[in-house]
């Protein structure tokens, strides 16, 4: 391949939607020039598609919210009604952004759009992606709205008992915006999207990209029930119980009210069911085969269970694209899972491949 050629394929590598001019315009050549190596490179197979998006380049694309974080945790017994000691932390946050954190932290090509505003909480997350590596090219800025935040209190041992989210600018994510990155979108091999998105843009990607396997996180019991007409289009959905039983209008207490639970999604199309229970772990339903998964460990201290859910998310998406059977896929997720409880933040920069593979061993050799 020519140096030109490999020049052009790094820039499209790094953002399949570039245009032409930008490109002659980065290397100092004429746009006919860049036309020209892009029908050779395209002659040879290494780029295909409307967007110029690499064939050789597999890429997960994290559809949903971004948010700024803010985590109070009480030093005590938390007092309602008062003022309790305790620390706070600011951190990146946001379902859709804490699940392209840990693909990325996994070793996933991951490219995320989400919608920040052109303010302070903005850049920070801005900034706070790309130190994780995350493609942020997508990343769509609204002058009109202000950054989405999370303000979360958690009591003595790390559990989450109110939160309050202000994340109305993810409804500038509408269908007319997205389909800017339909290009983009057709290429992934497989999309993760949150219910944090209007009730429209999840229909118009339930209708025009069944297609590619869709994994979806509810959020929240309110936010779930935005899915409940395109369950038909869902590969993989992971919820808590609440979440679950408000979705399907159904008490989610028993092993077997969470089975009757699976075969009614079942039913509606949707092919593998993930719902996590806490300290009580993952029920799980999918390819003829119903349980409960739990770590193993139980040995690590638990600083917040704030991401634990997203990283197991991340983890589900991992092995899929890894090819994994179910029961190594659910060993990896709760493992990542369990890692992210030891850290403050939302998610646990020491996550990676190499943190799960030891720990998996660990558990094995216990």
């Amino acid at each position: 391949m020519a140096t030109r050629e490999q020049q052009i394929l790094e820039l499209i590598r790094q953002d399949p939607m570039l245009p032409q001019q930008v490109i002659a315009e980065r290397l100092g050549i004429s746009r006919s020039a860049v036309a020209g190596h892009i029908m050779n490179l395209t002659g040879k197979g290494l780029i295909k598609g409307r967007g110029y998006v690499l064939s050789d380049a597999p890429f997960v694309t994290v559809i949903g919210g971004a948010n700024i974080d803010i985590h109070g945790r009480s030093a005590g017994k938390l007092l309602n009604r008062d003022s309790n000691p305790g620390t706070v932390l600011t951190s990146a946050g946001g379902v859709a952004r804490n699940i392209a954190e840990n693909l990325v932290r996994l070793g996933v090509d991951c490219r995320l759009i989400s919608a920040i505003g052109q303010d302070h909480h903005g850049q920070m997350l801005l900034r706070f992606c790309q130190d994780a590596g995350i493609n942020v090219q997508y990343v769509h800025e609204i002058s009109t709205a202000q950054t989405s935040s999370y303000l979360a209190v958690l009591d003595e041992t790390g559990d989450l008992r109110v939160a309050i989210n202000d994340m109305g600018i993810v409804d500038q994510l509408t269908p007319a915006r997205l389909d800017l990155q339909r290009a983009m979108l057709e290429q992934s091999s497989l999309l993760v999207i949150d219910c944090n998105l209007p009730a429209a843009t999840l229909g118009w990607l339930a209708n025009n990209f069944a297609s590619r396997p869709i994994f979806v996180d509810t959020v929240s019991a309110t936010k779930a029930l935005r899915l409940k007409p395109y369950l038909h289009a869902i590969h993989t959905l992971k919820a808590n119980t609440m979440e679950v039983a408000a979705l399907v209008g159904q008490k989610a207490h028993t092993q077997t009210d969470l089975r009757a639970i699976a075969n009614l999604l079942h039913a509606e199309g949707v092919q593998r069911v993930f719902i996590t229970r806490g300290e009580n772990g993952v029920f799980y339903s999918a390819d003829d085969a119903h349980g409960i998964a739990k770590p193993t460990s139980g040995k690590r201290s638990i600083e917040s269970t704030s991401g634990a859910g997203d990283a197991f998310l991340a983890g589900i998406s991992y092995a899929w694209l890894a090819g994994w059977d179910l029961q190594q896929s659910l060993r990896f997720a709760l493992t990542a899972a369990d890692i992210t409880l030891s850290s403050p933040a939302t998610n646990n920069p020491a996550l990676s491949l190499a943190a799960v593979g030891r720990a998996m061993e660990k558990q094995h050799a216990g």
